[in-house]
């Protein structure tokens, strides 16, 4: 083979034009200085220095997965979404992460765990982004930024920080469900695929003659609930940190394909209105005794990332994204989520983000947002306004929005009004006396004290005491005898490194 041909055979610089030397620079002599006008060198390293975009914020380490969505059930009574008529199948990635940790972090410190589809449908891109628990920690989001905050490291040492997590907690006791999960097994599930994942959401359903519900959306493993112990977790943290990765990729490698069952809780419409406590309120789970699971199909994980960086890196999720018979609802999480997220994308990836090919939709594209770095995706020479008199289209719905729903009053700022049944403690209570075994209290006690023992000072500490007691007298005073005994067992892995 002559050297012409190993150059067209080999590497090319980023203009395609055959790459001089991935090994050495040039130089004047073997020892000499580096030229200038080493192009392929200085192209090089200018794009080494910017191959990382920042990482998320929460969100930060995780890993993904291709795979598709089957509808098995008839549900055409409660949407008309195309990708949820029964026989439908839809393509989707699924990106599965871990809230707090960087991207360095251990996949089994506790914490909870990310839950975040892209369903590429024929009416466009759908993207569910939840979690592997139905409810979260606050119900505003303008706390939000606060409570990721007090997940993260402190100012002046930069550790992570179990007084500042139990401060914030405590100080918000609506906290009180997500915490007592994330305390509870489902804060170490043994992998991606032995967990369960959640819209955790209240979204609206709509369907052909335009009646409106509303729904929760319930992802449940085929492969078994599955969890670490608190000394599982911290030994896989410190052999293999990214085994939750490693395991998913492997499994699909081998053609052992995850599944999961989709169910959905539906509520009439006008239910929401009068139900004993606030149905928008991402603090709380429906009483399956009220809402009933009902079954509409099932997601199979099949293929890996050809380049994780592409692929699962540069995937951009936003709950905003919905396509028709399916939209939001007045939960304040949710409506907060549905701007930061795309913003949060054009800050880490760019400006058009939504072009590069993991986030593309697989249906045609006619957008008025034009121009901005990166664009490659464009309408050629027609108009770039709207109304206007050419050939082009554009957008003109007046009147009743058929995913809306009704308000009036004042504007304030305000919690929401409460109702009959709205208390912050009552379901992690029923959860930690009805849902947990002996075993599981046992671990709760265990974890929670060791939490606390772990740099949790006065006030708070006296807060969370009271905090648990609040969730259930017996395990909060359980806990007190340890936390006063200074003698839990077991850290919890990933709450603090301090």
């Amino acid at each position: 083979m002559t050297k012409r041909d190993k150059q067209d055979t080999g590497s090319t610089m980023s203009t395609g034009a055959p790459a001089p030397s991935d090994r050495h620079s040039l130089t004047i002599g073997p020892n000499g200085p580096i030229l200038l006008h080493d192009v392929h060198f200085l192209e090089q390293m200018a794009h080494f220095n910017r191959e990382k975009v920042p990482e998320r914020q929460p969100h930060a380490k995780g890993g993904g997965a291709y795979g598709v969505f089957e509808t098995t059930e008839d549900v055409s009574k409660y949407t008309k979404a195309a990708l949820f008529q029964k026989g439908e199948k839809t393509d989707l990635l699924i990106r599965f992460s871990t809230v707090a940790g960087e991207q360095g972090s251990p996949d089994t410190w506790r914490d909870v765990r990310g839950f975040s589809l892209k369903f590429y449908t024929r009416q466009g891109n759908y993207d569910l982004v939840g979690n592997n628990t139905p409810i979260f920690f606050v119900r505003d989001p303008m706390k939000f930024p606060h409570f990721i905050r007090s997940q993260k490291r402190l100012p002046d040492s930069g550790l992570r920080d179990n007084h500042m997590q139990w401060d914030f907690w405590t100080a918000n006791p609506e906290s009180a469900h997500q915490v007592t999960y994330l305390m509870g097994p489902r804060g170490l599930p043994r992998t991606w695929r032995h967990m369960n994942g959640y819209g955790s959401h209240t979204f609206m359903w709509i369907n052909e003659d335009g009646e409106r519900f509303w729904v929760k959306y319930h992802f449940h493993t085929e492969q078994g609930m599955e969890f670490f112990s608190n000394a599982e977790a911290m030994d896989m943290a410190g052999s293999d940190a990214d085994f939750h990765r490693r395991d998913l990729f492997d499994a699909i490698a081998r053609g052992d394909h995850p599944k999961w069952v989709l169910s959905v809780q539906v509520m009439p419409y006008e239910d929401a209105k009068s139900y004993c406590f606030n149905p928008f309120d991402l603090t709380k789970v429906w009483p399956h005794a009220d809402y009933p699971l009902i079954r509409v199909g099932v997601m199979t994980l099949n293929r890996n990332p050809e380049n994780f960086f592409a692929e699962i890196e540069q995937a951009a999720f936003s709950p905003g994204n919905v396509v028709p018979g399916i939209g939001l609802s007045p939960d304040k999480m949710l409506l907060g989520r549905a701007f930061a997220y795309n913003d949060a994308q054009r800050r880490r990836i760019g400006t058009n983000f939504h072009q590069l090919p993991v986030n593309q939709p697989k249906v045609p594209v006619n957008t008025y947002m034009f121009d901005g770095h990166m664009t490659y995706h464009h309408s050629g020479a027609q108009p770039v306004y709207a109304p206007n008199s050419g050939d082009r289209t554009w957008a003109d719905e007046t009147g009743r929005m058929e995913d809306g729903w009704e308000a009036d009053g004042e504007m304030v700022r305000s919690a929401y009004t409460l109702r009959a049944d709205d208390d912050d403690f009552g379901q992690p209570g029923t959860m930690v006396r009805e849902v947990f075994s002996d075993a599981e209290r046992d671990g709760l006690v265990d974890t929670v004290a060791g939490s606390l023992l772990g740099g949790v000072r006065s006030p708070v500490l006296e807060r969370a005491i009271d905090y648990w007691k609040s969730i259930d007298a017996d395990v909060g005073r359980r806990i007190e005898e340890k936390v006063r005994k200074g003698g839990a067992p077991e850290p919890a892995p990933g709450m603090s490194e301090s």
